[in-house]
């Protein structure tokens, strides 16, 4: 039964997404992306001629096709899964919980931006705020940068509410069977493929050798996973997707290894994308058009996208339990 006198408020983050796929669009996005110190961990003296010098000059123009290709009529994928994922968890919440739980989406880059959610969510009388970035593995750049954003928003705050962050759920056990929920019913729906890819969006290696926990939780996470679904070694592995400039970046890639089964005569995959809680540039147009072409023009014969957990019930039930689990001893829950 709901305790109907919690007070509790949810700033759920995802990464963002230009307001249009344009050129303009795209380059104010990646601007602000490229310009954050946890995204690229190079002098500014030296990374600020290259981003504004080259990249933010011919970059837009490549990448806003692609934005193009899986934009939609409600706008970006990205966005309106995030809106969705926070009207439903809301809602998941108030029936667990009471009425007085609200929850706020706010992306990392892009509108609505964190500012603008947590205004939203002060505007009311924010007392108990606990921060979900939607990245089940952490990194520094994701969830690290995400936590930098909700702290340089606080600290103008004369009166802070009590805070909590979930910094990843990446071994979360609902979290894990939902994914392989997932993968179940793609494969009741049709038969699976010969090999299972985990494609996980890539990281620089040095950030690895730096001490960044990612790479391992990705392993762990694609384990779990296999592990509940009865998979044999053989028929599973992790890449890493997404890369971008000349650097060395966790391997192995995404594109060499479907290009390396292809070659080899293995002519039916399903790819799934642990990493992303909604649908995006990276699901869509990397794996499910980009990447689909380079295995099939290579001899592969199907390759399978196995569609991120979205705002799907399952993945909102994950969801609501992640937040009921860490509120846990959260003292005088009750409001006055």
């Amino acid at each position: 039964m709901a305790e109907e006198n919690i007070t509790l408020d949810v700033l759920l983050i995802n990464l963002g997404t230009p307001e249009a796929p344009t050129p303009r669009a795209v380059r104010r996005y990646l601007g602000e992306m490229l310009s954050d110190p946890r995204v690229v961990e190079l002098p500014r003296l030296l990374w600020w001629p290259i981003l504004h010098g080259f990249i933010l000059r011919l970059r837009p123009r490549r990448v806003a096709p692609a934005y193009r290709s899986i934009w939609t009529d409600e706008g970006s994928p990205l966005l309106v899964v995030t809106k969705r994922q926070a009207i439903a968890l809301e809602a998941s919440l108030r029936s667990a919980l009471g009425t007085g739980v609200m929850v706020s989406a706010g992306m990392r880059y892009g509108d609505p931006s964190i500012q603008a959610a947590l205004d939203r969510l002060r505007a009311r009388g924010i007392r108990r705020l606990l921060v979900l970035p939607l990245y089940p593995q952490y990194s520094s750049v994701t969830t690290g940068s995400a936590f930098d954003a909700v702290a340089a928003v606080l600290k103008t705050w004369r009166s802070l509410p009590e805070l909590r962050v979930i910094t990843g759920y990446h071994g979360d056990q609902h979290y894990i069977a939902a994914l392989a929920d997932s993968i179940a019913l793609a494969w009741r729906c049709r038969d699976p493929g010969r090999k299972l890819l985990f494609s996980f969006h890539g990281l620089p290696q040095d950030y690895h050798r730096k001490g960044d926990p990612y790479y391992s939780q990705c392993l762990e996470t694609a384990r779990l996973v296999a592990a509940r679904l009865g998979l044999d070694c053989d028929r599973w592995l992790v890449a890493f997707q997404s890369r971008f400039g000349p650097r060395e970046w966790l391997r192995p890639y995404t594109d060499h290894t479907l290009l390396e089964w292809a070659r080899q005569g293995i002519d039916h995959v399903d790819v799934v994308c642990p990493g992303f809680a909604a649908e995006c540039l990276e699901t869509l147009e990397e794996i499910d058009l980009r990447y689909r072409k380079v295995y099939l023009d290579a001899g592969g014969r199907q390759l399978h996208y196995i569609p991120a957990l979205n705002d799907g019930a399952g993945h909102i039930t994950m969801l609501t339990r992640l937040v009921q689990t860490h509120i846990q001893g959260w003292p005088e829950q009750r409001s006055s």
